[in-house]
């Protein structure tokens, strides 16, 4: 798929009509809710397979921070009498497939938006998405917001990143300055490409994708600053199933009191975020509280 400017008015209107379907679609679908997914004896969850360090292939096998979490919700729902089933989808259809009922829930790094908590409400949240922008190493031109002024960016299409792009170009309007080019791809692996063959200036990612980015190609990579205020990844969940809710409530406390989630968080992400909220966030006004907007 070829990336998309995202002032491309054609682009603009496919977004549109999207979310629209994803809305209508979330309003008109019946979701299994908990005593539904008791009946049928197990819960499908929506991941996805390339979005390291949260869902990842290793020599044709999963892994990463779900996989392993994956193992521990198994547990926790066979004591509670059902099964759980994983899907893989890409990232592209992965909630509007949930959405519109054909998974109970998507187990993946998904970031909390305005948008998306019109259709969902999300578990506890599992880490920090504060976003940064990554460079070419040895770019020095870009370091702070002022840098980044009329440069190149990428993102992925869809994804929530754009959703918060406005707060990047309220920081350049303080700067006296306007954002540059914005191209969307399919996936962050042809984003970086493209940076790193200098056809883009800058990606914007999450805190954890942009750690883990560096970490392992650290010799064509280097992380800027943040260009956003707090954000939290955590399990979107259909607003029509509200029991489900309350029950990845109760596992995210048994993870996190036993000590589990840190464990898997440091050596996942690289540290621990004990100061995530530990209830769900359901409401576009708790989520502005919570992230500072």
């Amino acid at each position: 798929m070829k990336p998309s400017n995202t002032d491309s008015k054609p682009f603009g209107l496919l977004r549109k009509l999207a979310l629209a379907s994803c809305l209508v679609g979330a309003s008109l679908s019946a979701h299994a809710d908990l005593d539904e997914i008791k009946s049928k004896g197990v819960m499908t969850v929506a991941t996805e397979d390339d979005y390291a360090p949260f869902n990842f292939i290793v020599d044709g096998k999963p892994e990463g921070f779900h996989k392993e979490l994956l193992e521990d919700l198994k547990i926790y729902a066979k004591a509670q009498g059902f099964d759980v089933k994983q899907e893989i989808l890409p990232w592209t259809g992965l909630l509007a497939s949930v959405s519109a009922g054909q998974y109970d829930m998507a187990f993946t790094g998904a970031l909390v938006t305005d948008d998306r908590l019109r259709v969902f409400n999300f578990a506890p949240p599992f880490a920090s998405a504060q976003h940064f922008y990554v460079k070419r190493a040895g770019d020095d031109r870009l370091s702070d917001i002022s840098s980044l002024c009329g440069k190149t960016v990428g993102l992925q299409a869809g994804s929530a990143l754009l959703a918060r792009l406005p707060e990047l170009k309220k920081m350049m309007a303080a700067e006296g300055c306007e954002i540059g080019t914005v191209t969307e791809y399919p996936s962050y692996p042809e984003a970086y490409a493209d940076l790193a063959n200098g056809r883009l200036d800058y990606v914007i990612n999450a805190l954890i994708s942009v750690n883990d980015l560096v970490k392992t190609r650290g010799d064509t990579f280097a992380k800027g600053i943040a260009v956003s205020g707090d954000g939290f990844a955590a399990w979107p969940v259909p607003k029509s199933s509200p029991e489900l809710l309350e029950f990845l409530t109760g596992f995210m406390t048994e993870v996190r009191d036993s000590g589990r989630l840190a464990e898997l968080q440091t050596k996942w992400f690289g540290e621990a975020f004990p100061a995530m909220p530990k209830e769900p966030i359901t409401k576009v006004e708790q989520f502005h509280e919570l992230a500072g907007m």
